[in-house]
């Protein structure tokens, strides 16, 4: 096993998004994850359909969960609870994301787990928290985003807020939670000891809203939404052009005059009103409107090519084919496949991480439900016997 985190092993019990997140880039860096599922049906987005592979693997689920080895585990049974315990003395992280105290009556919670294993760094993902008014509200990531004010300034200024189109809440609080983990086992280094770690969307969506936050903490005006525009920059949105739409990301005073330039309208640039990025924020209507009339005259890609050479931050508004297929992409090597032991080419899409001596390694394809419980259990000690006496059960 090659990989930063190599040697390292996570207990995974979430499911969905957030916390598979998480888990699917420990894996990527090189932690052994086992993936702990319900006999049956397993983590929910396994059954998340259309689209799937010829085979029935559900798309969803795929994106969220390489490099980990699944086992089914039937929890609400004593025999269930003493396997996970038994993998948690041998693990450095558990992740979960379980209702908030769920799993105190299986005795699977921090404190219990922790007397087995004094060095678990254990991670709860919940909606709200594991404290406060809200910490028995089941969480969503499109709840967190209309309550953390997310939507309300995402979409065009008049008609219904818009959500973000992937579940951004869920992929954010996943990067959080895998960042504090590490942090948590640098910290076991020094103390020996591990810690409890608690995550919540809701704060994720909140912290995530940056400079948003920053303009009502500062400026004390309700931020409005603006469409494709930017709230502190200007023109820093999406125009049209005769042939559809492009961004324009105008950043400061020196790339506007060069906008100006490419227009043929260096009158606006000479313009004292525009000449600051404060001013074309509190002219933004008419000066955009002005840029807009030269804009729709020509063609995007003459648009771009001439914005490009002139300096200016600009690009296509691509569909989710377009971008994957882009010729950056395609050096980056962004998208692979992995190879399933039935010979099965998985697609997927690359870890963004990039480290010179430990370079990302992908080791396993998404698991099939179960696909590796009965190597994990013998590694736990258990026999074949045993193992066909549980399953006969249904406890895995």
């Amino acid at each position: 096993m090659s990989g930063a985190l190599a040697g390292l092993r996570v207990l995974d019990l979430s499911r969905v998004l957030a916390g598979p997140w998480a888990s699917q880039l420990l894996a990527d860096l090189g932690a052994d994850v086992i993936k702990v599922e319900r006999p049956g049906c397993g983590d929910d987005t396994r059954q998340w359909t259309p689209p799937a592979l010829a085979d029935g693997r559900a798309a969803y689920f795929l994106g969220a969960n390489r490099g980990k080895r699944s086992l089914t585990v039937d929890i609400a049974r004593a025999e269930g609870q003493e396997i996970v315990q038994q993998l948690a003395r041998r693990a450095d992280v558990v992740l979960e994301n379980y209702k908030v105290g769920a799993l105190a009556r299986y005795r699977l919670d921090y404190p219990s787990l922790a007397l087995l294993n004094p060095r678990l760094v254990y991670c709860s993902i919940s909606g709200f928290g594991q404290d406060g008014p809200y910490r028995a509200r089941p969480g969503y990531d499109y709840i967190m985003q209309g309550m953390s004010g997310l939507m309300s300034v995402t979409g065009p200024s008049a008609g219904e807020p818009h959500k973000v189109g992937v579940a951004v809440v869920d992929l954010v609080t996943g990067l959080y939670a895998a960042n504090a983990i590490q942090a948590a086992l640098i910290a076991r280094q020094s103390s020996g000891h591990g810690q409890y770690i608690d995550m919540a969307l809701f704060d994720c969506a909140l912290a995530m809203l940056a400079n948003i936050n920053m303009n009502w903490l500062v400026g004390g005006s309700v931020p409005p939404r603006l469409g494709n525009a930017h709230p502190n920059i200007v023109p820093y949105q999406v125009f049209a052009a005769a042939d559809g739409h492009f961004i324009l990301a105008c950043g400061n005073d020196g790339q506007f005059a060069a906008v100006c330039r490419v227009l043929g309208r260096e009158d606006l640039a000479a313009d004292p009103r525009y000449a600051c990025n404060a001013g074309r924020v509190a002219l933004r209507e008419e000066l955009c409107a002005a840029l807009g009339e030269v804009f729709v005259q020509g063609r995007c890609r003459d648009w771009l090519a001439a914005l490009d050479a002139a300096g200016v931050p600009c690009g296509p508004i691509n569909t989710v084919d377009q971008a994957l297929g882009d010729a950056q992409a395609r050096y980056r090597g962004m998208t692979f496949a992995l190879r399933d032991e039935t010979g099965i080419d998985v697609p997927m899409v690359a870890c963004p991480i990039r480290l010179s001596a430990t370079p990302i390694a992908y080791r396993l394809p998404p698991p099939r439900l179960g696909e590796h419980g009965a190597a994990i259990l013998a590694e736990l000690g258990y026999d074949a016997e045993k193992i066909e006496q549980l399953r006969a059960m249904c406890v895995i």
